[in-house]
């Protein structure tokens, strides 16, 4: 089940005529008259909760001569409550598509046509700009100095800064004068 399916069958559940509803129906499938009678409600009130509890699967209909049926759906309340809390969450995705969207916008206000305005102060900012450059460099290959400053200088022309930087946060690794991409 989904995050808001748990919600929406949790916020069901909440009320007494339905739980008396459900209790009635957990002894034998009924119509809705014949709960009406037993639980001292009109029909039309039941009627109601019915298409609630429906909507949220917790009881389901059949036909049977001129009456509707209605049965517990027993599937849904046989679930273990671990499952029911480990819902896969809505909020997962809305939070890397902030995360996105972050990153798209400090691209747009920090890189023109390409290149590196200027460097960001605030760190996390300053992270995505390295990485927007690091694509520049496969991985597992080795450069010479002269080749990272080369590729570097197409972004920004500090690029000692810039290098320096990229290995404090290994993006790039150095050994003597050789240099290559971290994964």
């Amino acid at each position: 089940m989904k995050e808001i399916e748990v919600i929406q069958l949790f916020k069901c559940l909440a009320d007494k005529s339905r739980l008396q509803i459900l209790q009635s129906l957990m002894q034998e499938d009924m119509y809705v008259e014949l709960l009406a009678e037993r639980l001292g409600l009109t029909p039309a009130t039941i009627s109601f909760h019915l298409k609630k509890l429906e909507a949220v699967g917790a009881v389901t209909s059949y036909r049977e001569q001129y009456y509707t049926m209605y049965s517990i759906c027993r599937e849904t309340f046989q679930m273990n409550l671990i499952d029911v809390i480990g819902a896969t969450s809505d909020q997962e995705t809305d939070i890397v598509e902030r995360e996105l969207a972050y990153r798209k916008k400090v691209l747009t206000t920090f890189f023109s046509y390409g290149k590196l305005i200027k460097i960001p102060t605030q760190r996390k900012k300053q992270l995505i700009c390295l990485e927007e450059i690091a694509k520049a460099f496969e991985f597992e290959k080795k450069y010479e100095e002269k080749e990272v400053n080369e590729i570097i200088k197409k972004y920004f022309d500090d690029y000692c800064t810039i290098r320096r930087n990229m290995i404090a946060e290994k993006l790039l690794s150095r050994e003597g004068h050789v240099y290559s991409r971290i994964r």
